[in-house]
């Protein structure tokens, strides 16, 4: 699932490919059939992302609502559109510009009471320049539930998924399994920074890099990662691989159902 760094991309491009002017739009699938017609020929006045949400907000107050999930993948081009290939669940068209979104988890209207319910069922995200941090460590601290847990909870954090919230807990020096309550405001307020720093460069990048200039490729004499998820992590999918820092193997095991992975070393419980 795309983590939120690529949803607030892709704000950016749909609002730069169709942004302030009218829309064709279509379902060719089916699926969105009424949705489609009620924003054909609609100005698509703005885009956002609060998390791993993303947000087109037209003309007359309704509100396009997408989550990507597991599946969900958009394509775009200039010029025509291209044959329809495949289950087209939305299809953006103008003079200049096409869109096509297949296989979202959620493709739907929202009127502003939705859209204000949405907002206030999710956490701050690290890459709206409004959000403090503080919101979501309320809802952390006295918390018997793991800070991998938490950190990945939507309605805590918005928009930080398995790859930030592995690294992050690597550069606080914190493993996984630490639980909320054990976790100091100093040590949430560098987590928090942290992530807004990592997740701003993910933007400005289109990949996810954590390491630090002493333990890029270069700097340490070593093979780039290859991996289909790009960039360079410190320990995230590196199980068994020395830690960049110590040379310790990296551990891994299943926690709150999904693969966390540490450095038992770097990471010790305080």
């Amino acid at each position: 699932m795309p983590e939120g760094h690529t949803i607030h991309r892709l704000a950016e491009r749909h609002r730069k490919l169709f942004g302030g002017r009218p829309v064709a739009v279509s379902s060719p699938q089916g699926r969105f059939a009424a949705g489609a017609q009620r924003l054909d020929g609609r100005v698509l006045e703005a885009t956002e992302a609060h998390g791993k949400h993303l947000l087109h907000h037209y003309s007359g107050g309704d509100t396009l609502h997408i989550h990507l999930g597991l599946y969900g993948k958009f394509t775009d081009g200039d010029g025509p559109a291209p044959g329809e290939v495949g289950e087209i669940r939305l299809r953006m068209v103008n003079a200049d510009h096409w869109l096509d979104l297949r296989g979202p988890a959620a493709c739907e209207l929202l009127d502003p009471g939705e859209l204000e319910a949405l907002h206030a069922r999710l956490g701050p995200d690290p890459l709206a320049f409004s959000d403090d941090g503080d919101v979501a460590f309320a809802r952390i601290r006295g918390s018997g539930r793991t800070l991998m847990g938490l950190l990945m909870d939507q309605s805590i954090v918005a928009g930080a998924g398995l790859i930030y919230v592995t690294e992050a807990l690597f550069r606080a020096g914190l493993p996984p399994t630490t639980t909320g309550k054990r976790l100091r405001y100093g040590q949430w307020q560098a987590i928090w920074a942290d992530l807004r720093t990592l997740m701003r460069t993910g933007v400005a990048e289109g990949r996810i890099d954590t390491v630090h200039s002493a333990h890029t490729p270069e700097a340490m004499g070593r093979a780039p990662r290859v991996d289909r998820h790009g960039g360079e992590v410190y320990v995230y999918r590196r199980t068994g691989q020395p830690c960049l820092v110590c040379g310790t193997p990296v551990r891994t095991a299943v926690l709150n159902a999904r693969n966390a992975y540490w450095c038992p070393a770097c990471q010790r419980e305080s």
